[in-house]
């Protein structure tokens, strides 16, 4: 068994002190006759025959297992401690993410359901506890391997993987964890910054209010740089309460404040909620001040046009799959792509663990956040894509570094998109529960082609040659009536409507490097041929005059595909400042 520290905060945007990791060593077994229920297995008398490294997937190598057959359900178990100082307490436990359906057994008392293979969800336990402390926790995780109407992202339904899919993910793998609250306690917040005001809007969501509950008070201060800029105490009057308050010291003159990938800037909060006067919860937090808009078709950021210079990063890792191995590999990423000259990154296909959004909060990196997507589509398919992403946005909402919300990519879950009147609406659909969700940032109704409503018009166009892509993004007539996947970028009688153009997804040059055997949209024969290609294909861009930005196919090499500017473990293929002059026009 692996013994990797895998006890970070899971949680860094909402911090508290009293909390217990859960990761590290379960017992664990096969259900592949799915007899689990009906035997009880869930009253924790089973003898699992295996060991686990949880948050690792047992298709990984890091879980101790490294199974990539199909096993659809999985069980776990594990004793839990309940430490003293969570005495008199509510206890929480949290699951970062377990793919695909979730039960949790506490004591043999079902305490929790989840549907969604990369949201989090959490159950107050504290009833189910023994007051002996003798507490057994089970969870049963059912995935369904081959169905292509599941939200499943790069997981491919079939054994080996192949082409632009993975290995797939099965039953936990983001953090467990527990902790401590009071039974009156802020339950989440909700930031929007207002630069232009100067202001930033605190929602906060007090847990175990009730109408009646007297004297709760909420204490808000906020820092930057270690200076007290605001503190307020106020009475919570109901379950949610919303405050706009005035930063000293912000304006147009002094940009230094705001969050740039640049300058990434950060105000500290720490929030103590008082029953009676006394104290019953603190936690700590951050938000960033920054603002997205679209004006006169240029994308800005904090009101200035900026150009994204992202790379496309799929988040596998080859020992853990979709589960980093540490959180400083996690952090490793963030660098090498700044490293690199990008200022951000476009999560492909996967809602990614929040350690990674903390750190390009802290590090300073735009980021992308995009739905898993199935492949096919269905009624089935609708209800849990919608589900799941409202869930996500909701997770991850805080994030400064989060700067446009990808609901589809490609038509994968509307594959007939361009003729299918209900996939039209699909899409339209997802675009504007989106906005509804979170008006402060765009929204791709579809990424890369066959595009209803959309903020942003993103061309996925992977052609090799400079002169091609020269002459094609040399106008706007031109680049919006090419089709260089062979496909419409607009559907549903929709058109181009003076959004500002993307080129999201090119290059893919395939670069061997390592002992990974592999593939790639068009290939390079050694370093001088991989550092010209990359020129040819990164150039023309940045100086069209039309495109506003771009996000190169890949950050790392992934199984099969070798079309990584790094080797699957992170190893650059060429001197990191070389590419970084190439992204700068060198």
């Amino acid at each position: 068994m692996t013994n990797l520290p895998r006890a970070e905060y899971p949680r860094p945007q909402f911090n508290r002190d009293a909390w217990v990791c859960l990761n590290g060593e379960w017992k664990f077994d096969f259900d592949d006759a799915r007899v689990g229920n009906e035997e009880g297995w869930h009253n924790g008398n089973k003898d699992f025959s295996k060991r686990i490294e949880v948050p690792f997937s047992f298709e990984s190598k890091l879980s101790g297992i490294g199974d990539p057959t199909f096993h659809d359900v999985v069980w776990y178990r594990r004793q839990l401690e309940i430490p003293k100082s969570f005495q008199g307490k509510r206890v929480v436990l949290h699951f970062g993410a377990v793919d695909y359906e979730a039960s949790v057994w506490l004591n043999g008392q079902l305490v929790a359901t989840h549907e969604g293979g990369h949201t989090p969800f959490h159950a107050d336990i504290t009833d189910a506890l023994q007051a002996n402390g003798d507490n057994t926790l089970v969870v049963k995780a059912v995935d369904h391997g081959t169905d292509v109407f599941l939200p499943r992202g790069k997981q491919f339904w079939e054994e080996k993987s192949r082409a632009i899919w993975y290995t797939r993910t099965t039953g936990i793998w983001q953090s467990v964890w527990m902790e401590a609250v009071a039974p009156v306690h802020l339950q989440k917040v909700k930031y929007v910054a207002d630069i232009d005001m100067n202001e930033i809007q605190i929602r906060s969501f007090v847990g175990g209010f009730v109408q009646g509950t007297k004297n709760v008070s909420l204490s808000v201060k906020i820092s930057f740089a270690g200076e007290i800029v605001s503190e307020d105490t106020y009475q919570v009057r109901a379950g949610e309460e919303s405050r706009k308050i005035k930063l000293s010291g912000l304006n147009d003159h002094g940009m230094d404040r705001y969050w740039w990938p640049e300058r990434p800037n950060l105000y500290d909060v720490e929030y103590v909620v008082s029953v009676d006067g006394a104290e019953v919860d603190r936690v700590t937090s951050y938000f960033g001040m920054r603002k997205i808009s679209i004006e006169n078709g240029k994308f800005n950021l904090n009101n200035r046009p900026y150009f994204m210079k992202l790379v496309l990063d799929q988040g596998y890792f080859p020992d853990g799959n979709l589960t980093p191995p540490t959180d400083e590999a996690i952090k490793l990423d963030v660098e090498l792509m700044k490293e690199m000259g990008f200022n951000g990154a476009r999560k492909h296909q996967k809602v990614e663990d929040p350690r990674f959004l903390y750190w390009c909060d802290k590090l300073g990196l735009i980021v992308w956040g995009e739905m898993a997507n199935a492949y096919d589509y269905s009624e089935e398919y609708v209800r849990r894509i919608t589900k799941e992403w409202q869930e996500a946005m909701d997770r991850d909402f805080n994030h400064p570094c989060i700067a446009v919300w990808v609901p589809l990519n490609e038509s994968w879950g509307v594959p007939n998109i361009q003729i299918d009147e209900r996939q039209q609406q699909h899409a339209m659909a997802m675009y504007h529960l989106t906005k509804s969700l979170d008006p402060t940032r765009p929204v791709i109704s579809n990424d890369g082609w066959e595009m209803v409503a959309t903020d942003l018009y993103n061309i996925h166009d992977y052609e090799w040659r400079r002169e091609v892509l020269e002459d094609r993004y040399g106008s706007v007539d031109k680049a919006v009536s090419a089709m260089p996947a062979n496909r419409r970028l607009s559907v549903g009688g929709h058109e181009y409507d003076g959004q500002p153009i993307l080129i999201t997804e090119f290059g893919g040059i395939a670069y061997k490097k390592s002992d990974w055997e592999g593939w790639g949209y068009s290939g390079a024969s050694n370093d001088e041929d991989f550092v010209e290609r990359l020129r040819n294909v990164i150039q023309p861009l940045i100086f069209s005059g039309v495109v506003q930005g771009y996000c190169y196919t890949q950050l790392t090499d992934v199984e099969q595909e070798i079309n990584g500017l790094l080797t699957y473990d992170r190893k650059p293929k060429i001197p990191l400042e070389l590419i970084k002059a190439i992204n700068e026009g060198k």
